[in-house]
């Protein structure tokens, strides 16, 4: 279960990642983000991220235009 969830629905690239970034900062390494968003782009950009900031994608989703990413801090 993620430690924290943000709710990006209705933001485009690039706030979406920019407040994913914001969010996992406050966590503790092994706590896990829960992300939902809208904007098709953030399939490629939370992946992007992730591998970036030495953060593991846990899991990627899509329901009814809904993207879902559990992203799990790195230490």
């Amino acid at each position: 279960m993620a430690t924290e969830t943000l709710d990006a629905k209705g933001l485009t690239c690039p706030l979406p990642v920019l407040r994913a970034k914001k969010a996992i900062k406050g966590l503790n390494p092994g706590d896990e983000l829960e992300i939902f968003a809208t904007d098709p782009g953030s399939v490629k950009d939370m992946a992007a991220f992730a591998k970036a900031t030495g953060n593991e994608l846990l899991e990627t989703g899509e329901d009814d235009g809904v993207f879902r990413y559990v992203i799990k801090k790195g230490g």
